[in-house]
């Protein structure tokens, strides 16, 4: 447990704190709050857009010139607080007004670092506004620096600090599971809260069958999520794609299932894989389990490094089946062995010779003030891939404080391997390797290699690195472009920082859906995108509007869209409310899109509604304004406005179809059964053994229900009773 002392005026208090684990951000440099937070005036006279601010409040202060600080009185509360503050090691956070934190750092002396935060003429400019704006201070004091940074990792992961150097896109990585528990619904995360239920009614499905268990047959699948379920786990790879590449050509080269339990419970023939010799077709008894066994063992083996007594074995065994004739068979051994190198053919690099199992090359390069971080995931041997990261940062960021950083919060949520290979030596790399190594629960080593060939990877690295830097910024200065070009078009005061879209997607009415999608400089902003199931249309028990309303969906959407940030961030501090609202669709939308912020009191935010043109033809869209033209205006049919708004539409049509469709699939499968009070997988299973499907359940009488094993009078009636009372 680590001790929490939060330090308000005139108290203090000793509160526990469970302990979290994870890494994360090491250096006590912040990054620049304006291109992170997105500081932003959105009145109606005046708007300084995020873009705008990243090129004035932080880096208008000149360098090795003394400023007079914002604001003192953060200086006054730490001062304050330093009396009571223990000189060991822990972890601090500086809060703003709100109570949001604005810095989260560790320290070996907590004392000893805070107090450097007093000195503002030593501080760079952001790093005065930083304590002006503080006005409380939290500690956690830990037993260990190593504590303190896992601590800090994954406060920083949390709560992400304005100030703090922050890893953005980091998202969990896929892996191949080799299991015996094949569920569609478990395997997609290791958290499902109806994973308990599905296994019941596997069980009772294995029971009431004559047939192979599938818990007999393990197979293998693409996994992503907590690594709960049992099984073992190869990885990680870099994409998905890479994932499904390898799948691909293990089903060929090991032929091993990779249907769920339900679907192979419930064959009685082949299916197709087995035609496409990618399946041995356990699920029939084509093949019996001690040669499945082998097979099982032969991908294993593969997976972890061994490829070389893999393919020698099936060398061996294709040469016996051609002395003896057996051409097929050795036909067959051959195709195996092609799929294995097909895998292998895909490694640009290799590690096989330079004594490494388990790796990760991290490598990092900077250009006009931007880094890009390069990861390269080498597991038993082979290249699993590679992703670039961009994190967010301060200008005045040196490389290597940026690297720390990310490393603590890259392994937060994922175990580091033995073995790292870095482009840059970091501060205090020997804590970051104890702290990885106190999460992986296993020595973990950091290294910068000098010469040889672990040099000329972590060189491989830096050059991918670079390149992705370039194109990045080049994308960047084309949006930037774009985003000005947008601006003057629509009469804003300069470059939207934040464009919402607007669209949504049903079918007469029904599984009604709407999305917003969110565009700025640096691209789509996808953690920001939302789906709203729309909930306003009339039904038997409640009033609303008529179903596939487009227009009143549209009230709806940002009714409640902009009702929460009201609530949320009424000062519109937080980088919450857009520059420029994007609507799909004509006048009747845009109407209904101005009244639905008229009544909550926002007529500063300019709206503006896109059109298809005639039958649907993209290039001859029809763009209306408030107070602008009631016919509305075109753009040239190849100018860049023009392509670029095309893409933020069809980006909306693409999430917002993706979130009907998904809904649409769930209601076609959904059980009304499911609904039932009372009704598990055991009662579910009776009815339908008994009825032969949910229509004849509802249409049962209530004698006819209590005949069926199970079943009460209790029972019977509440099933009767949802089915046939009236409303």
């Amino acid at each position: 447990m680590f001790s929490v002392l939060r330090r308000n005026a005139g108290a203090s208090d000793a509160q526990t704190f469970p302990q979290e684990s994870g890494i994360s951000e090491l250096g006590d440099g912040p990054c620049d709050p304006a291109g992170s937070a997105g500081i932003k005036n959105h009145g109606p006279k005046h708007r300084t857009t995020a873009t705008q601010m990243t090129d004035t409040a932080a880096d208008q202060a000149p360098e090795n010139v003394d400023i007079a600080p914002p604001d003192t009185g953060g200086v006054a509360l730490i001062r304050e607080r330093l009396a009571t503050l223990p000189e060991g090691p822990g972890v601090y956070r500086m809060l703003n007004a709100s109570g949001d934190a604005l810095y989260v750092g560790k320290a070996r002396n907590l004392k000893r670092r805070v107090t450097n935060y007093t000195q503002l003429n030593r501080l760079p400019y952001r790093l005065q506004r930083m304590v002006a704006e503080t006005v409380e201070l939290e500690i956690v004091t830990t037993h260990t620096e190593a504590e303190a940074l896992l601590l800090e990792s994954n406060l920083i992961k949390r709560l992400a600090p304005r100030y703090n150097v922050l890893l953005r896109d980091d998202k969990s990585f896929p892996y191949i599971l080799l299991t015996r528990h094949l569920d569609n619904q478990t395997r997609k995360t290791g958290a499902d809260p109806d994973a308990k239920r599905a296994r019941e009614e596997l069980k009772s499905r294995r029971q009431s069958r004559s047939g192979p268990d599938p818990a007999d047959w393990p197979g293998v699948v693409k996994y992503r999520g907590a690594r709960t379920l049992p099984g073992e786990y190869f990885g990680p790879f870099a994409s998905a794609g890479a994932v499904n590449r390898t799948l691909n050509a293990l089903e060929r080269a090991f032929l091993l299932r990779s249907c769920s339990d339900a679907v192979f419970s419930g064959r009685s023939r082949p299916c197709l894989k087995y035609q496409l010799k990618r399946c041995a077709a356990p699920c029939v008894g084509y093949v019996s389990e001690a040669d499945y066994d082998t097979l099982v063992g032969q991908a294993r083996n593969f997976l972890s490094g061994r490829s070389r007594e893999v393919q020698d074995e099936l060398a061996g065994a294709m040469q016996r089946a051609s002395d003896g004739m057996e051409f097929e068979a050795a036909a067959r051994y051959r195709d195996r062995i092609r799929a294995m190198t097909q895998i292998q053919s895909h490694q640009d690099i290799n590690i096989e010779n330079l004594d490494l199992d388990d790796a990760d090359i991290v490598a990092a390069e900077e250009d006009g003030g931007r880094i890009c971080i390069q990861v390269f995931f080498f597991r038993s041997g082979r290249n699993y891939g590679n992703r670039a990261y961009f994190p967010r940062h301060d200008k005045s960021e040196e490389i290597e404080e940026v690297l720390a950083a990310f490393l603590g919060q890259f392994y937060e949520n994922k175990p580091a391997p033995p073995v790292i290979l870095l482009s840059h030596d970091v501060p205090e790399q020997e804590l970051i390797a104890e702290a990885l190594g106190v999460r992986t629960e296993r020595k973990v080593n950091l290294s910068v290699p000098q010469r040889g060939a672990k040099r000329k990877l972590v060189n491989h690295a830096r050059t991918n690195a670079r390149d992705a830097l370039q194109r990045r910024l080049a994308e960047t200065a084309t949006t930037r472009d774009l985003l000005s070009r947008v601006g003057e078009l629509f009469g804003l005061d300069g470059p939207p920082a934040r464009i919402e879209v607007y669209d949504n997607s049903h079918v007469r009415g029904a599984h009604a859906t709407g999305a917003m999608i969110v565009a700025g400089p640096d691209g789509f902003v996808k953690p920001a995108y939302r789906r709203f199931n729309m909930r306003g249309a009339a039904t038997d028990e409640t009033d609303g509007y008529s179903p596939g309303d487009d227009y009143a969906m549209m009230g709806e959407m940002l009714t409640r869209r902009f009702s929460r940030a009201l609530k949320e961030d009424p000062e519109r501090t937080e980088g919450q409310w857009p520059d420029l609202l994007l609507i799909d669709g004509g006048k009747g939308q845009l109407a209904s899109a101005t009244a639905a912020l008229g009544e909550l009191g926002i007529d500063d935010i300019p709206v503006v509604a896109i059109a298809k043109g005639p039958d649907r033809d993209a290039g001859r869209e029809r763009f209306f304004v408030a107070d602008g033209d009631p016919e509305g205006f075109q753009l040239p049919p190849r100018d860049p406005v023009l392509y670029y708004l095309q893409r933020l539409r069809d980006e909306s049509h693409r999430f917002v179809i993706g979130g009907h469709r998904a809904k649409r699939s769930r209601a076609i499968t959904k059980n009304p059964l499911d609904e039932i009070p009372g009704i598990g997988a055991g009662r579910k299973r009776a009815l339908l053994n008994h009825f032969g499907s949910a229509r004849a359940v509802s249409q049962a009488g209530l004698q006819d229900l209590e005949k069926v094993d199970g079943i009460s009078n209790t029972v019977a009636r509440r099933i009767y009773d949802f089915f046939h009372t009236a409303g």
